[in-house]
């Protein structure tokens, strides 16, 4: 190996590690988009919410110092919103012109050289991903009675969607896939998960942590659920837990558990259609089944 490839190989690496330090857990799926951005592919990221999708996209871009465009994927996302529009009152009085083209997070993201960022790409119309195709394969879009829009080298479209889906969402064509590098992202394990949960809530009880990050997961393979919680629910479980210990409510350790998943998590779970059970019924079972029914299982019952 040369001198100039060891060089090269080092900062790569040191760079890598920088990125990863914003990140936690996620070292495969992290090298795998790093890859692909730094060869200057687009990349579309499949899987369920919470998954640490957008994390590692703003920790790339936030070490490459560009710009993180987001976009929601739905319905109102057209093509004139995508890419931007002309001032109706300006155009009134002075006829279109570059100077009254008000840019859209597309035209932007070009040219700053920054990240587009689209979650939920399967929700937005078919007339809006035809548009990406052309600033994909060709890295510029033609806007209407201003020019054509060159981006930047380090422009990259980004894109989530999540396969388990099903409602308000369209098929994505052959000819979009054809233009993405893919990559499955699917929940981290559960020491990462609470580690996230720390992190993010500050607590420092380790078995509040674990209680909820336990109780989260079950949700997602529990049989009546069509969808379980991400981790963001054991993070809300947790805040809301603690701020019930502050409030001195007296209730068992156990109970306050309970109340905190009941609200964090009654929302973000969707109960199977052919399942008779409510939300609040799983979410209870799960509970009993976390504290009570496992042989060799503390109950953990002080009071707050």
């Amino acid at each position: 190996m040369s001198a100039v490839d060891a060089t090269v190989r080092g900062a790569a690496r040191s760079r890598r590690d920088a990125i990863a330090g914003r990140v936690v857990g996620r070292e495969r799926e992290l090298d795998l988009v790093l890859a692909a951005v730094a060869a200057g592919r687009d990349v579309l990221l499949e899987g369920p919410p919470g998954t640490s999708k957008s994390t590692m996209l703003r920790a790339i871009s936030t070490n490459w110092g560009v710009p993180f465009h987001l976009v929601e994927g739905n319905g109102e996302l057209t093509p004139a919103r995508l890419v931007g529009h002309h001032n109706p009152a300006r155009v009134l009085q002075e006829d279109y012109s570059d100077d009254n083209f008000v840019p859209g997070p597309l035209v932007q993201a070009m040219q700053s050289g920054g990240f587009l960022y689209i979650e939920e790409l399967n929700r937005a119309p078919e007339d809006t991903l035809n548009v990406l195709l052309a600033a994909m394969a060709e890295r510029e879009v033609v806007v209407p009675r201003a020019g054509t829009v060159r981006a930047l080298p380090t422009f990259r479209l980004l894109a989530s969607m999540n396969p388990f889906d099903n409602i308000g969402t369209s098929r994505i064509s052959d000819s979009v896939y054809d233009r993405w590098c893919r990559l499955v992202v699917d929940y981290q394990d559960d020491r990462e998960e609470r580690a996230i949960v720390a992190a993010r809530t500050g607590c420092s009880d380790d078995l509040l942590v674990a209680d909820a990050v336990a109780i989260t997961r079950a949700t997602r393979v529990h049989p009546e659920l069509r969808r379980g919680s991400s981790v963001r629910g054991a993070i809300d479980l947790v805040a809301i837990a603690v701020e019930l210990e502050a409030m001195d409510v007296r209730s068992e350790r156990t109970q306050l558990v309970l109340d905190a998943s009941m609200l964090a998590l009654s929302a973000r779970i969707a109960v199977d259609e052919t399942s008779e059970a409510t939300a609040e019924q799983v979410i209870t079972e799960i509970w009993e089944n976390h504290f009570f029914s496992h042989p060799g299982v503390r109950r953990r019952d002080r009071t707050a």
